[in-house]
């Protein structure tokens, strides 16, 4: 009898072990026509500025566009007193170009109430 229930479970896991093969149905593809809308030929040129003496915001740029090639600039007044310019390009093959230069001399004025520290304070 055991040797019975021995072979009838082997039986039934080798049962349970086979692969069971599904049938797959793959979803028929639709093309569907795509509507091509059209595109116009991107030329511009534009130019900005702001020279607000109440907030101290002041800024200026330009920039110019014909087809892929498209150039520029912009300058603005920063927090310490100098003035950053950006002057940039892309031909539409070597990539973004930028020159970004300096000018003036960087002012940080000094916080009501504070001293600035020594450098013997630093020294333990």
């Amino acid at each position: 009898m055991i040797k019975f229930l021995v072979f009838a479970t082997i039986v039934v896991e080798m049962i349970y072990c086979l692969p069971i093969e599904y049938e797959y149905q793959h979803p028929k593809v639709v093309q569907v026509p795509v509507k091509v809308e059209p595109t116009a030929y991107p030329k511009y040129h534009f130019e900005y500025g702001v020279k607000d003496g109440q907030t101290g915001d002041i800024k200026e740029q330009s920039e110019e566009r014909d087809g892929d090639a498209v150039k520029g600039e912009y300058s603005l007044l920063e927090p310490d007193g100098t003035i950053r310019k950006v002057q940039y390009h892309d031909d539409g093959y070597s990539g973004f170009n930028a020159i970004v230069t300096k000018t003036g001399h960087a002012v940080h004025p000094m916080e009501h109430g504070k001293t600035p520290a020594s450098y013997s304070e630093y020294l333990h």
